[in-house]
Formats: structure tokens, C-alpha cells, sequence
């Protein structure tokens, strides 16, 4: 994972990773999604990674990886991303992340904020937690708990 103006060098293994190295990695990120670059994000990752991806039943590999952001890009339009490094621990990167987009079936504009867990391998992500939450963008905010 590089941007074209900086390239970017992780750790192999299962080492450290510097703050550094993992903000790099997060605007690498961010950029592969503001150009929709499906095959970069799916190569961001080893071929037996493990995704929980909030609700969805854990899966692995990147066959469906690649089948889980072509269906999400393919709904979410003018997509904005911006994620910030919370917690790094060794090889174990958390960040959290603000969204904006226009779904495309709906029509809405909406909002997202999550948490991720990252853990590394050999410069790739090998496993990915996620959970979010998504709301409209003018709409109230409602929790199912609350």
C-alpha cells in the first residue's frame, strides 16, 4: 500500500509498526478509497485475512473482501473518509473513522463513525474488526439501545 507522491515502507512479519508507519497506512487508505481503487484495497491485505465486519458473519479471504467493497462502493457515492490512528500496540493498529456519501439507492446522504482493529502482517492487514454506526446526515441520531 503506497501513495504515488511518498512511498511507504512496513514492517515484514509480525513486527512494531511506528506511528509513523501506521499514519501513513491510514492516508494510504483513505486515498484508495476516495478513488474507488477496489484492487488496491483488496491487495492491502493477505490472501487469508480475516474480516468481522460489524454485523455481517465473519468471513475470509480476499476474494470476499473484493466482493464486500464492490458492493459498498457501488452504493456509496461521493464517498469521504477520514480516519485517525487511536492505539497502536506492536503489530495491532485501532483507528477510528468518520464517512460521508450518497446512497445510491436511496438517494439520502449519510454518515458514518467507527472503530477498527487492525492486526498486521507482513505490511498487510490480516485481520479487521470493525463495528459503526450509520445515520442519516440530516436526520436524528437514534440507537436500537436507547
Amino acid at each position: 500500500m503506497a501513495l504515488e507522491s511518498e512511498p511507504l515502507t512496513f514492517p515484514k512479519g509480525e513486527e512494531p509498526w511506528s506511528r509513523e508507519q501506521a499514519a501513513g497506512l491510514l492516508r494510504a487508505v483513505e486515498d484508495m478509497f476516495h478513488r474507488r481503487d477496489i484492487e488496491a484495497l483488496v491487495h492491502g491485505f493477505t490472501e487469508d485475512c480475516v474480516v468481522r465486519f460489524s454485523e455481517q458473519p465473519e468471513f475470509r479471504g480476499r476474494e470476499a473482501l473484493r466482493k464486500l467493497f464492490t458492493a459498498r462502493l457501488a452504493r456509496q457515492k461521493n464517498y469521504r473518509l477520514q480516519k485517525t490512528l487511536l492505539a497502536l500496540e506492536g503489530n495491532v493498529l485501532t483507528n477510528v473513522w468518520e464517512g460521508t456519501w450518497e446512497d445510491r439507492d436511496t438517494g439520502k446522504r449519510m454518515a458514518g463513525r467507527g472503530l477498527e482493529v487492525w492486526r498486521m502482517r507482513d505490511g498487510m492487514i490480516a485481520v479487521w474488526d470493525a463495528a459503526f454506526n450509520v445515520w442519516e446526515r440530516d436526520g436524528e441520531r437514534k440507537s436500537p439501545v436507547m
